[in-house]
């Protein structure tokens, strides 16, 4: 598909640079708006649509600090994002027979099974509904860099629920079940198998442990404040409240993923590191049926939701979850939420990032950006771009909850 170059001056600073195929401008005309009127800072935005890249866009500034600009090769942290990517890996290993979704874990990882956390699956693991959603007692400081302690820490833990009897959104912890599981399956780190079977032979930019070479190419985050609407709803009243599970999403013995320390350690469940271009170009690996990466039994099982819920444990909200990814959700105490199609999958990072697939589109979609929005899944710079680009692909039906043709 014929695809226009873009670059031209952006009124909030730096050059809007990339190409756009002219039957995806409706996405070119948001990532305008959002530097004109969402306050967008530097970001990135890719689709890969029937295995053409079909936009590749990026723009602004990647450093506030020091004015420098956001260029082709800029990456980010994506947080949560992390997570839709290993849980690819994880799949890969179901697939090829490595791993087993429904075997009890302990046969892999017989400490697991201690103190009331017997009969705990990879599938549960992957949906949320394993009874290890946080930690109760603190992280030491620094412990999240020492893979054998937390291991040992998420062993000792009594379980807060019976294995798959609730939902819990595993923000911390998922680096260390679904990473420990593909770890003792594959006999390598996570990290090392995306590397090796995923990002290497691809070319792909995308790290779950990045590189120092690679660190002159970051943006550094800007963290959101919360609003007086945010500290209204009952998720931020329960983060202040130390006898809530929710409480212990703060429990990450001080780990702080906008350093060096933070981005270099293996955190599957939240510090990879990529730009839209390298996000979509894993998802479109997946979003054709095409074998590239995985075969149509996986792709199909992968877009079915196997954890669902009215109030997640963690997040006192409704939400959606198949074998690792998110699905399509919304969020009524905010509005906000993750709008894609039917049968997509991916997943949103804090801050507004996502990547998903849709096979039933043939697209892949990612959006990174340095500039945090407010608590709770996509904010309107970026579902504004899924919005686009489903609109370009002539689909509709947002307002049923997600998009379809």
């Amino acid at each position: 598909m014929q695809s226009d170059t873009i670059d031209e001056a952006l009124p909030s600073g730096g050059r809007l640079q990339g190409h756009c195929a002219p039957a995806f401008s409706a996405v070119l005309d948001e990532f305008r708006t959002n530097y004109a009127e969402r306050g967008e800072v530097g970001a990135s935005v890719c689709i890969v649509h029937e295995g053409a890249k079909v936009v590749d866009l990026w723009g602004g500034i990647a450093d506030p600090a020091t004015g420098r600009p956001w260029e082709s090769d800029t990456v980010g942290i994506i947080f949560s994002g992390t997570k839709g990517v290993a849980a690819l890996v994880a799949n890969l290993l179901v697939e090829r027979g490595t791993l087993n979704l429904h075997d009890d874990v302990a046969k892999l990882w017989p400490e697991f099974a201690r103190n009331g956390k017997a009969g705990t699956t990879l599938a549960m693991m992957l949906s949320h509904c394993s009874p290890v959603p946080a930690l109760r007692d603190p992280i030491r400081p620094g412990g999240a860099c020492d893979w054998d302690y937390m291991i040992e820490r998420m062993a000792d833990e009594p379980a807060w629920w019976a294995p798959g009897t609730r939902q819990g959104y595993h923000a911390f912890t998922y680096a260390w079940t679904v990473g420990q599981m593909v770890r003792l399956a594959a006999g390598k780190p996570l990290a090392k198998v995306l590397e090796e079977e995923i990002t290497g032979p691809h070319g792909i930019d995308f790290w779950i442990g990045l590189p120092e070479e690679q660190e002159h190419r970051v943006a550094p985050l800007t963290m959101a404040e919360f609003s007086e609407a945010d500290k209204a709803t009952r998720f931020v009243q329960a983060l202040y409240d130390p006898e809530t599970l929710t409480s212990r999403f703060a429990n990450t013995g001080g780990l702080d993923i906008n350093t060096r320390e933070g981005r270099a350690i293996e955190l599957c469940s939240g510090n990879g590191i990529t730009n839209a271009r390298g996000l979509a170009s894993i998802y479109a690996l997946v979003a054709n049926h095409d074998g590239a990466l995985l075969d149509e039994d996986t792709i199909i099982r992968m877009s079915r939701a196997t954890g669902a819920t009215h109030e997640d444990a963690m997040m006192l909200r409704p939400t959606r979850f198949g074998l690792g990814f998110m699905l399509s959700m919304t969020d009524p105490s905010t509005g906000r939420g993750l709008v894609i199609g039917d049968r997509a999958f991916g997943h949103v990072g804090a801050g507004g990032s996502v990547g998903f697939a849709d096979p039933q589109a043939g697209m892949s979609f990612a959006y990174t950006m340095n500039k945090c929005g407010p608590i709770g899944l996509l904010n309107d710079r970026g579902q504004s771009l899924v919005d686009a680009a489903y609109r370009s692909l002539g689909w509709k039906g947002k307002p049923a909850g997600a998009w379809r043709p």
